[in-house]
């Protein structure tokens, strides 16, 4: 649960960050994080998942079009956008998470904070992520 609260805060810093100042992303993250959580891990967990996909935000978002066939990114429900590009910060990222864990964390947290169409939506994308993301398995 400490990771999924974690990811919640990054999907509602990152929300903020679509309709904010970026050049002060940095200077807000420590002060949101210390606003919302007094457990190091938490804050640890979300504050390297958002500082991942800012670091990627491009490379995030092509790949977020490149799996969204006839989407505009920017057309897309805020929230359903910045679950995508954290979620695909992790898949791309890090190898510690399994993409099935990552996936169904997006999904849940889609459900809460978005709608159902959403979570499938965001399924689907990540999905198609995923299998790309995948390291090709050699033949034997």
């Amino acid at each position: 649960m400490k990771r999924r609260k974690a990811r919640e805060y990054a999907l509602q810093f990152l929300f903020q960050s679509d309709f904010g100042d970026k050049d002060h992303r940095k200077n807000n993250l420590k002060q949101f994080l210390s606003d919302k959580d007094k457990d190091p891990e938490v804050r640890k967990f979300a504050s390297e998942i958002i500082d991942g996909t800012l670091s990627m935000l491009d490379e995030i978002d092509s790949a977020i079009k490149k799996a969204a066939e006839n989407w505009v990114l920017e057309r897309m429900a805020a929230v359903d956008r910045n679950i995508l590009r954290f979620a695909v910060y992790e898949l791309l990222q890090r190898k510690d998470i399994p993409p099935a864990v990552t996936i169904n964390e997006a999904i849940e947290i889609a459900k809460k904070y978005s709608t159902l169409e959403s979570a499938s939506f965001i399924n689907g994308i990540l999905d198609k992520i995923a299998r790309k993301a995948k390291p090709k398995q050699k033949a034997k």
